[in-house]
Formats: structure tokens, C-alpha cells, sequence
């Protein structure tokens, strides 16, 4: 999967470019950081609840971390605080608030306060609804790419900062710091995990 070109072609929810060096940059801080002091950079404290409650809901921890054992949501606020410009940030700002009032329509809450399963009705709603990324040939998205919203946005760039993490690409996915011959047909069976980023 390659993530750094779904996140450049989300376009960060409002079309502007990110460098890849700095989103890495913007993970090593993430690592440092310690989650019981964590005080958003960007983020409400109710914004912030709205991002933790999405990562966890997309990634939770079971045998392997979740989203919020690796920091994502520490990660995407670093992002919307370092890397958005000013409308980008008013953008983000306006679809949690449309994302939670479209949740307490339907289930009386803001998403932060949904239990699991109503949480993943949310998803599932979502998902239907949301418009998709382009399928790729080679790592390229085939045709015009149109936005694909707040939603399919968020879920990417949450994947690309969990994916992207040291605690994930090191000790859960294989790993060859300084990778050798190219074997091209490998069986599945000698292969076991996802290769890291």
C-alpha cells in the first residue's frame, strides 16, 4: 500500500501539499510525546476527543497497538497545527463539527460519545456514502482524482501516520533496513507479515 501518495492526493482536506520529511518529522515527535499530558497543539479539547475516538474507532488496539497506542491522533494534530494553512484549519475545524452534528442527529451524541457499535453504524454510513480514492496502476492514480471528503481524507491520513510509525513499521510489519537482491515471485507462505513502508 502506498500511503504517502493517498495522503498527497487527499490533498490534506483542502488542497494544499505536505512534504513527506516533514510528516516524519512530525512522527518522531509524536513518539516523545506522553499521552497523559498530552495537550493538543491545534485541537479543542472536544476536537481533540472527536480525532482520538475516530483513530481508535478505525484502528483499536487488539493483539497488535492501536492508533492511539502509536500516538496517531497526537500525529494529526501536529499535522493540522504544522502544515495546514489558515483556510485548511477552518476546513478541519468545520467538517468535525458537521461530522458530530450529523451523529447527534442520528444517535443524539457527538461521535466522541458513541459507544462501539454506534460508531461503526457511523463508518459504515460513511464508507457508502464517501466518494473513493482512484484505483493505481504502479503507485499512480488512474484519472482525474476528485475530492474525496472529510471522511476518506481523515481515514488515509490516519492510516499513512499509524502505518508510517516506528513501533509499527519496525516491530509488526517486516522490515529490512538495507534490503537486498529483488525477488520478484516470492510464495505467500514465506512472506507472513506486510512489508513496512
Amino acid at each position: 500500500m502506498n500511503r504517502r501518495n493517498a495522503l498527497k492526493k487527499s490533498a490534506l482536506l483542502a488542497g494544499s501539499a505536505i512534504a513527506v520529511p516533514s510528516l516524519f518529522s512530525l512522527l518522531q515527535s509524536c513518539k516523545q510525546q506522553n499521552r497523559l499530558d498530552w495537550a493538543p497543539v491545534f485541537l479543542s479539547e472536544d476536537q481533540a476527543k472527536f480525532i482520538s475516538a475516530f483513530v481508535d474507532t478505525l484502528l483499536p488496539r487488539t493483539e497488535t497497538p492501536g492508533a492511539l497506542d502509536v500516538k496517531t491522533d497526537i500525529f494529526l494534530d501536529l499535522v493540522f497545527a504544522k502544515t495546514y494553512d489558515t483556510k485548511a484549519q477552518e476546513n478541519v475545524v468545520n467538517e468535525i463539527k458537521k461530522f458530530n452534528e450529523e451523529c447527534k442527529q442520528r444517535h443524539g451524541k457527538v461521535f466522541a460519545d458513541l459507544n462501539m457499535e454506534e460508531r461503526m453504524a457511523v463508518f459504515k454510513n460513511k464508507e457508502a456514502e464517501s466518494p473513493k480514492f482512484n484505483p493505481k496502476v504502479w503507485g499512480t492514480a488512474v484519472g482525474e482524482q476528485k475530492p474525496v471528503g472529510f471522511y476518506r481524507s481523515l481515514k488515509s491520513m490516519t492510516l499513512w501516520g499509524y502505518f508510517s510509525s516506528e513501533e509499527i513499521g519496525v516491530k509488526h510489519l517486516n522490515y529490512d533496513p538495507v534490503p537486498g537482491e529483488y525477488r520478484g515471485c516470492v510464495p505467500l507462505s514465506e512472506i507472513g507479515n506486510a512489508w513496512s513502508l
